[in-house]
């Protein structure tokens, strides 16, 4: 059984401290508190576990942006275009984390039924990270600029190989093995200016050869406060006939007439050799993760709006990919609402912009996703989507820094997301872990890298 209460928003400016002396006072083991409209869902330490059923219902509207201290695995979530406040309604804050060290009992939070395991630590800024065929998880670590294979497990489940696959790259990001199926030949990798591949057969555990040019000449950099927008993802449609590297903008919110390139804020497309380059999609500011629906063979993208016109605006998305497609930037933000910098301009592209269909709130930072391909979670999670929430800084009260499950209906969005992996924020707001990467190990696994800590985190159900 779940009570709603209402907290008065002068107890609410510490938030941390109010929800845990109410849940002393009431002998509470969960209480869900939303800071916009100060109700809090409290459930008794007999009552139902997840935190869905503590809920009892999706959050809307602003209930469903909160911060940070609303977060709890299962509270699932639904934001609208109606939902969204006017421009400059909040002011805007420079607030970005202070990162520390993994407290001694922090751990990440997961619905109930599932563990996490400390799959490996130590490592330099690891990103994406992708599953190869055989079961060798490869993972970018963009900073030393090298791609890192890790294979099995002992029973503590820590990897028995590490090793370095290749290295000298330029900011790699984007992992992709072609062609698709059981027998790859090549390992693609995005570098933050081109796309290269190495000769590939499984596994290997370093390349057989030197990096091959297929794109040479991608806008690279694009380095923006907060980090972002010199990643570059590349994946491969199902039918391994087309390849897609996505590109984020220079700028926060205009093109740069100094470095003007229509290939910037958007999706390309391009043969597997690198030729026949055309956009593919256009006017997204920044899709850092790209994937394939494997039900549907569909495109999606995870996807990073702009910044500076207030705490809710402009909610980062994930959304399925159409051919051709606008999506608003920087003139738009999702649909036809004016960026109030751009008031007036380029009339001709407003009833053109495709609203997105997953709005996961503003500032998440919403970086790589995947879709649940294994077998060893419950039925539920069949084909559902996972992306990574790296975290705020352009808010007042943190928001991100979790990894989220995208509920899909048939293989298309419903437009809700559920909290599934929370826990990477300390009492006071500080931060020790901001997830980045997210893929299916063969055995069924999620595995979730994490750059704050260097970690891969293992999540698996228990049966």
């Amino acid at each position: 059984m779940s009570v709603s209460i209402y907290v008065p928003s002068v107890l609410m400016s510490n938030p941390a401290d109010t929800i845990s002396k109410i849940r002393s006072i009431a002998g509470l083991s969960s209480l869900v508190v939303c800071c916009a409209c100060g109700t809090a869902t409290i459930t008794p330490s007999d009552g139902p576990k997840s935190a869905s059923a503590q809920t009892g219902h999706t959050l809307s509207g602003r209930a469903a942006m909160g911060d940070w201290t609303t977060d709890a695995p299962g509270v699932r979530r639904k934001i609208t275009v109606a939902d969204l406040p006017k421009p400059y309604e909040t002011e805007s804050f420079d607030n970005g984390p202070r990162i520390v060290d993994r407290p001694d009992k922090a751990w990440p939070k997961v619905p109930q039924g599932f563990k996490v395991t400390q799959y490996i630590t130590g490592l330099y800024n690891p990103r994406e990270i992708v599953t190869a065929p055989n079961g060798d998880l490869f993972i970018a670590e963009s900073e030393p600029g090298r791609v890192r294979v890790l294979r099995g497990e002992t029973a503590e489940s820590k990897p028995t190989v590490n090793q370095v696959f290749a290295s000298h790259l330029r900011k790699p990001f984007g992992i992709t093995f072609y062609p698709p199926g059981p027998n790859p030949e090549w390992v693609y990798v995005a570098n933050t200016d081109s796309v290269v591949r190495f000769p590939y057969k499984n596994g290997d555990l370093q390349a057989s050869g030197a990096a091959q040019v297929i794109v040479a000449a991608l806008p690279g950099g694009g380095r923006l406060r907060g980090g972002g927008h010199w990643t570059r993802d590349v994946r491969f449609r199902a039918d391994g006939k087309k390849m897609y590297v996505s590109v984020g903008s220079l700028t926060n919110d205009h093109e740069d007439p100094n470095a003007r390139d229509e290939r910037r804020a958007d999706i390309l497309e391009y043969d597997p050799d690198g030729k026949n380059e055309r956009i593919y999609a256009y006017g997204i500011r920044n899709a850092v993760g790209l994937a394939i629906q494997p039900k549907t063979g569909q495109l999606w993208c995870s996807v990073n709006e702009r910044d500076a016109l207030g705490d809710d605006l402009v909610p980062d998305y994930i959304t399925r990919v159409t051919e051709g497609g606008f999506y608003g930037w920087p003139w738009f933000y999702i649909g036809t609402n004016y960026d109030p910098r751009h008031v007036g301009e380029r009339p001709e592209l407003k009833d053109k912009v495709i609203v997105p269909e997953v709005l996961v709130g503003s500032h998440y930072a919403s970086l790589c996703m995947t879709f649940y391909t294994g077998s060893s979670f419950p039925s539920e999670y069949n084909g559902e989507g996972f992306a990574s929430e790296h975290g705020s800084w352009n808010r007042a009260r943190r928001v991100g820094y979790k990894v989220i499950r995208v509920v899909l209906k048939n293989g298309a969005p419903t437009g809700e997301f559920e909290d599934f992996m929370t826990g990477f924020v300390t009492p006071n707001g500080d931060v020790w872990g901001r997830p980045v990467g997210v893929t299916v190990a063969n055995d069924g696994a999620l595995m979730v890298t994490d750059d704050a800590s260097g970690t891969v985190w293992r999540v698996q159900h228990e049966k």
